[in-house]
C-alpha cells in the first residue's frame, strides 16, 4: 500500500466525522458536477443521506460559477461533490459556515478555515475518481453504503481510470462484484459487434466510425459473418475472432496499438440484467451532456421508466458526436483547424455543442490519429462564452491545465481539470487573444523542448 494512501484514508474518517456533526439538525445541499463522475457521487450521496432519513436538496452543474457560490444558504452544510477545488477562494468570500468538498481535481488556491476536503491531490497523485472518493466517504459514514460500489465504478470508468486501477480501486471493484474479461475495447461488449463498431466513438477508427459499410468490409476481411442474419456480440467473440479483428483494425490503421483497443471489460449488474459498465456509464454521459441531468440521477437509482429514456438519449448523444467528428474531418483545410507541432486547435464555434466539445477533445487524444504529447484544444460557444477543452495525447507533454492558467490569467475567465484533461472558460470577445496566446505558448514550449 502506497504511503500517500494512509493520509487520504484519515482525512476520509475525520471528514466523515465532521460531517455526521455538522448535519444532525440540518438540511444538506449536495451540489455535484454534471458528468457521470459526478452524476455517480451525487446518487452514492443521496443514497446514504436517504438510508439516514436526512433531508437535502441537489444542485447539478455543468460548471461552477461565483454568483451561484454567493446565492448558496449560508446555514446549510454544502456537500460539493467532483467539483469545487479550484474555487476556493470563491468558497471562502461567500461565508457559508460550513462547506464540506470531495474531488480529485488539482487545488491551487489555500483551503479555508470553513472547507472540510477530501481530495487526493494534498496527498500525492493518487488515481481514484470523484465518486470513489464519495463512496469511500459514505461507506467510512455506514458501512452498510459498500451496497453502493457499483455506482462508485461507473463514475470511475465515467472518468476514464479504468486502466490504471490502484489499490483504493481495486477494492471499490470486489465490493461492488464487478465481472472482469478480457476483450475488444469497444462497448457495449453485450450488444452485435457491426454495431458498436459502427457507433464507437471511443477509439476512434477512421473509415470505421460511423461508417456501416466500412465495418462490413472490417469484419468480412477478419472472415467474420453473421449467423441468421446476425452478427456476435464482443463477449460472445471467441479469442480467435478477436484477433482476427484486432489484425484487421490494425492493418487498416497501423499507428493503433493494441492497448488501444484490446484490454479488460468490466460487467455488472444493473436493472437486474448484465451489463456493461462502459455502456452504462457513457449512457450517464450522454444523459446530462444534452441538459437532463435528472435522467442520468434517475437511472442510476435505477428507476424503471428512467432506463428507456437513457437508452433513447444516449443514441441521440451518439448523433451528435459522429457529427462532431465529421466536423473535424472537414475541417483539416479550413480556417476553424490550427495546427503545429505539437498542438492541434480546433474552433467549432456553434458547430459542436458545448457540452459535447469536451468529449471529442477526449476521443481525439485517445485515437491513434495524433503523436504522444500533442496537446489538443477543441472550443464551442456557449451563450456569450467559449468553453475550451484541452487534452494530452498518450497523457504525456506539458501541464494543460497551467497552460490554460496562464493564459486565463491574462485574458480573464475560469479554469479548471488535471494536468493531461482540464478546460476553461472564456468570453467570446476574447476568442481571437485566446487563439493567439494558445498558440504562442505552444510555440514557446517547443523551442524549449
Amino acid at each position: 500500500m502506497k504511503k500517500e494512501e494512509f493520509p487520504l484514508k484519515e482525512t476520509i474518517k475525520n471528514a466523515a466525522e465532521k460531517f455526521l456533526e455538522a448535519t444532525k439538525e440540518k438540511s444538506v445541499v449536495i451540489v455535484s458536477h454534471f458528468d457521470t463522475d459526478g452524476i455517480s457521487s451525487a446518487a452514492i450521496m443521496i443514497k446514504a443521506l436517504k438510508k439516514m432519513d436526512k433531508k437535502f436538496s441537489v444542485k447539478i452543474l455543468k460548471r461552477l460559477e461565483k454568483d451561484f457560490i454567493y446565492q448558496l444558504e449560508k446555514d446549510k452544510p454544502v456537500i460539493f461533490l467532483d467539483l469545487a477545488s479550484g474555487m476556493l477562494d470563491s468558497i471562502k468570500d461567500a461565508g457559508i459556515k460550513e462547506v464540506f468538498i470531495i474531488d480529485h481535481h488539482e487545488i491551487i488556491q489555500e483551503v479555508p478555515e470553513n472547507v472540510t476536503i477530501v481530495n487526493p491531490m494534498l496527498y500525492g497523485k493518487e488515481n481514484i475518481s470523484g465518486s470513489g472518493l464519495t463512496y469511500l466517504f459514505c461507506k467510512e459514514i455506514n458501512p452498510e453504503n459498500s451496497a453502493f460500489a457499483k455506482l462508485a465504478v461507473l463514475g470511475m470508468i465515467g472518468d476514464l481510470m479504468e486502466s490504471h486501477i490502484d489499490k483504493l480501486n481495486n477494492g471499490i471493484l470486489e465490493e461492488g462484484e464487478i465481472k472482469r474479461k478480457r476483450g475488444l475495447l469497444f462497448y457495449p461488449s453485450t450488444r452485435p459487434i457491426n454495431k458498436v463498431l459502427e457507433y464507437n466513438s471511443q477509439p476512434y477508427i477512421p473509415g470505421i466510425t460511423g461508417d456501416s459499410l466500412g465495418v462490413i468490409e472490417l469484419l468480412r476481411s477478419a472472415s467474420i459473418e453473421p449467423v441468421n442474419g446476425k452478427y456476435k456480440s464482443i463477449i460472445e467473440l471467441t479469442d480467435e475472432e478477436m484477433k482476427k479483428i484486432v489484425t484487421a483494425i490494425m492493418l487498416r490503421n497501423p499507428s493503433t496499438k493494441n492497448k488501444e483497443i484490446v484490454g479488460d471489460i468490466f460487467l455488472l449488474k444493473f436493472f437486474n440484467k448484465l451489463e456493461d459498465a462502459r455502456e452504462l456509464s457513457a449512457m450517464i454521459n450522454a444523459c446530462s451532456r444534452l441538459d437532463e441531468p435528472e435522467v442520468a440521477l434517475q437511472f442510476c437509482m435505477e428507476i424503471p421508466n428512467a432506463r428507456k429514456k437513457a437508452e433513447a438519449i444516449h443514441v441521440k448523444y451518439k448523433q451528435h458526436l459522429i457529427s462532431g467528428l465529421d466536423f473535424v474531418r472537414r475541417s483539416v483545410e479550413n480556417a476553424d483547424k490550427i495546427s503545429g507541432k505539437g498542438f492541434l486547435i480546433i474552433n467549432a464555434r456553434d458547430s459542436i455543442k458545448d457540452t459535447v466539445i469536451g468529449t471529442i477533445a477526449s476521443i481525439l487524444s485517445n485515437s491513434s490519429i495524433y503523436e504522444e504529447g500533442t496537446m489538443i484544444t477543441t472550443m464551442a460557444y456557449y451563450e456569450n462564452k467559449i468553453k475550451v477543452s484541452a487534452r494530452n495525447v498518450g497523457r504525456k507533454g506539458r501541464n494543460v491545465r497551467e497552460v490554460l492558467n496562464s493564459i486565463v490569467e491574462e485574458i480573464g475567465g475560469d479554469v479548471g481539470g488535471h494536468e493531461f484533461a482540464a478546460g476553461c472558460m472564456i468570453s467570446q470577445e476574447k476568442e481571437k487573444d485566446f487563439i493567439e496566446a494558445l498558440k504562442k505558448s505552444c510555440e514557446i514550449e517547443l523551442v524549449k523542448i
